[in-house]
């Protein structure tokens, strides 16, 4: 059985696991998603209170329509199997995805997948729990059109950025090293390649890629950049580390008015001309089939966001 398509995500904010106050504070938020993290945000001594912290919030909270992930631990320490095993038995019917850090193999992958088959045959479990691999170092970039072709469960692709410059041994720039301040140490987009890497084995396997979150929650103007720069990438969406972030991150990966009329007036006129292949002319440009399915992405994707109306 496949695993139900996810729903765009424009805004992830993460939230420690083991912070059980901040959980309905982020249920409440404007996020498309929250991620409830045991990973980096849990000190090693709370990892087993964080996970029935996580498993308590997930059951007890009515998250009603929002999208909800959990981060467990990369697979090369003690704590990810346990995290995916106790999650995914508990509350796994309950979720839209697991989130796998430090995906460095296609092997990461197979190994969590066939633990989820068992778990949700065991637990007689109705959904097929999707997975994020987060694409956090050298090796899993070196290897990410594998990855994101491991499975049927993949659903997105995320960037790790700080794990990933310690990975190739690049400077910091900056406290967080979540990407602000790059722009004094490089000359254009610091991390332009792995990214785009990244999102072309994500799209080339019908998954979304997620941008890594922006370190400076008090700086708008450099989120604002940051994310827009990925967006013109083909992000469909960053990670957030403060609610501050989401109206921003939100903003900026949902389609313009003027990008929403420019696609409903590409999509008219070639409807009236009749067009199923070649190109049309609108305004006295030539526009192909490759542009009118660009309009119809950028449609739909209004539609989800109730921008448009459907038909």
């Amino acid at each position: 059985m496949k695993p139900a398509p996810l729903k765009p995500i424009r805004s992830v904010l993460s939230v420690p696991g083991n912070r059980a106050e901040m959980h309905e504070k982020a249920r409440c938020s404007a996020a498309d998603m929250v991620m409830l993290d045991l990973e980096d945000s849990v000190p090693p001594e709370e990892k087993k209170q964080a996970r029935q912290t996580v498993v308590r919030t997930i059951s007890d909270l009515a998250w009603k329509d929002k999208a909800l992930a959990v981060r467990i631990n990369a697979l090369d320490t003690p704590f990810g199997y346990k995290d995916a095993v106790e999650v995914a038995e508990a509350v796994g019917d309950k979720l839209d995805l697991l989130v796998l850090p430090k995906t460095n193999t296609p092997g990461d992958i197979h190994f969590l997948d066939r633990l989820l088959s068992g778990i949700e045959l065991a637990c007689g479990h109705k959904f097929v729990l999707n997975i994020e691999a987060a694409i956090e170092t050298a090796a899993g970039l070196n290897q990410v059109s594998a990855i994101a072709a491991a499975s049927q469960r993949l659903a997105s692709l995320s960037f790790g950025v700080a794990d990933y410059t310690a990975s190739v041994g690049a400077g910091l720039a900056s406290v967080s090293g979540h990407g602000e301040n790059d722009a004094h140490v490089y000359p254009g987009h610091r991390w332009h390649f792995p990214l785009s890497r990244m999102i072309m084995a994500a799209k080339a396997n019908g998954c979304f890629a997620v941008d890594a979150p922006f370190g400076n929650f008090k700086d708008s103007e450099g989120l604002k950049a940051s994310a827009t720069m990925a967006k013109a990438l083909g992000c469909d969406g960053k990670w957030a580390i403060h609610p501050a972030q989401i109206d921003t991150i939100n903003q900026v990966f949902s389609p313009t008015p003027e990008e929403i009329e420019r696609a409903l007036k590409i999509l008219k006129t070639a409807k009236e001309a009749g067009h199923t292949r070649g190109a049309v002319a609108i305004d006295g440009k030539m526009v192909d089939q490759a542009t009118i399915r660009l309009a119809r992405r950028v449609r739909d994707h209004a539609r989800h966001l109730g921008l448009v109306a459907a038909q």
